[in-house]
C-alpha cells in the first residue's frame, strides 16, 4: 500500500520596497528594477503526496478558477520529478488577491518547495527557478525570501543583507487596479533619460541600503491619479509616522512601517473602516526556518531548497 506525506506550509506575501519601471522589452515584459521583501502576511496551505501509477491533482479552494498557479507549479513539479501520484491540496486565502502582495505566486512557490520533499526527490534551485519563472514573475523570489533586489522582469534576483524585524501594516483597499492599463499609463513617461536617471538612482539606494524617504513606486504616480483614495490612504500612513509609506506591486495594497507600536496603533485609528493586516518584515534566515520547522520530518535540516530525506 502506497504511503501517503502530508504537510502544513505558510506561503508569505511580499511587499516592493522599492520599484523602478524602465523600457518595455522584446518578449512584451516591462524591465524592472525593484526590492522585494518578505513579510509575515501568509496563505496556509495542506499538500498531501501518495505515489501511483496515474497523476491526479486536486485542490480545495473556494476562489480557485480554471488553470490556477497552484495546480499548475504541482504539475510542472511532478513532470520535473518524474513521479506520478496523487496530490491533494487545501489553499486557506490570507492574502488579498489581486492588490501586489504576491500571494498566488507564493502559493505556487510553497507548491514548489514542499511536493520535492514529500516525493522523495530533489529538484535543485535552477531547475525551481526556471519553473517558477514560466509560472509568473514574482514566483522565483519566493523561493529566496528575506530582502532581495529584482531585476528584468523581477525573476533575476540578487541578495541584500535584511532589514531589521521592522513592524507595521498593510492596507488593502476593495479598489481593483488594472494592472495592463497602469503600464500603457505609464508608458509614456519612459524615456531614455528617464532610465538613465531611475537605473543610477537604483543602484544607489541599494548601496546606500536607505530605504525610506528615497524610495519610491513608480506605478502611484498613474495608480494615484484614477484612485485618489489610495494616495490619500498613503497620506494617513505618513501622518502616523510611518518612515516608509507606499503602495506595493501595481497596487492596490499600501503599507507602512514604523518605528513604535504608537504608531501602528494611531495609523489604525485613522485608516477607520479599511482592511488592515497587522505585518513584520520576515528575514531571509527566519523565512528559511519557518520552512525547515513545517516540512519537518520530511527533510534534511539547513539545506536550501529543502531536501527530502527520503530522496535515493
Amino acid at each position: 500500500m502506497s504511503t501517503t506525506r502530508r504537510v502544513r506550509v505558510r506561503a508569505l506575501a511580499k511587499i516592493n520596497l522599492d520599484l523602478r519601471v524602465l523600457r518595455k522589452r522584446p518578449d512584451g515584459y516591462h524591465e524592472l528594477r525593484t526590492i522585494f521583501q518578505t513579510i509575515s502576511l501568509a496563505d496556509s496551505l495542506d499538500i498531501a503526496f501518495t505515489p501511483g501509477r496515474k497523476t491526479a491533482i486536486e485542490l480545495d479552494d473556494p476562489l480557485a478558477i480554471s488553470e490556477n498557479l497552484v495546480v499548475r507549479a504541482a504539475r510542472l513539479a511532478l513532470d520535473a520529478m518524474r513521479v506520478t501520484g496523487r496530490v491533494e491540496m487545501r489553499l486557506r486565502k490570507r492574502i488579498p488577491m489581486g492588490a501586489g502582495l504576491g500571494g498566488g505566486s507564493s502559493d505556487a512557490a510553497a507548491v514548489l518547495l514542499a511536493l520535492p520533499a514529500l516525493a522523495g526527490r530533489v529538484l535543485g534551485l535552477p531547475i525551481l527557478s526556471d519553473i517558477a519563472a514560466r509560472l509568473g514573475s514574482d514566483v522565483p523570489f519566493f523561493l529566496l525570501g528575506g530582502t532581495a533586489v529584482g531585476i528584468g522582469r523581477g525573476t533575476e534576483l540578487f541578495p541584500l543583507p535584511d532589514r531589521p524585524a521592522m513592524a507595521g501594516l498593510v492596507v488593502a483597499p476593495t479598489v481593483h487596479v488594472n494592472t495592463a492599463q497602469a503600464y500603457r499609463d505609464l508608458s509614456p513617461g519612459l524615456t531614455t533619460e528617464s532610465q538613465e536617471n531611475k537605473i543610477f538612482s537604483f543602484q544607489s539606494l541599494t548601496w546606500e541600503r536607505g530605504v525610506g524617504q528615497s524610495s519610491g513606486n513608480d506605478f502611484e504616480a498613474v495608480v494615484f491619479k484614477q484612485h485618489r483614495n489610495l494616495a490619500d490612504l498613503k497620506k494617513r500612513l505618513v501622518r502616523a509616522g510611518a518612515t516608509a509609506a507606499m503602495m506595493t506591486g501595481s497596487g492596490s495594497a499600501l503599507f507602512g512601517l514604523f518605528p513604535s507600536r504608537h504608531g501602528i496603533s494611531a495609523a489604525i485609528k485613522s485608516l477607520g473602516d479599511e482592511k488592515i493586516f497587522r505585518i513584520s518584515l520576515v528575514s531571509r534566515a527566519r523565512y528559511r526556518q519557518i520552512w525547515w520547522r513545517a516540512l519537518g520530518p520530511h527533510t534534511v535540516r539547513e539545506t536550501w531548497p529543502p531536501q527530502s530525506r527520503y530522496a535515493r
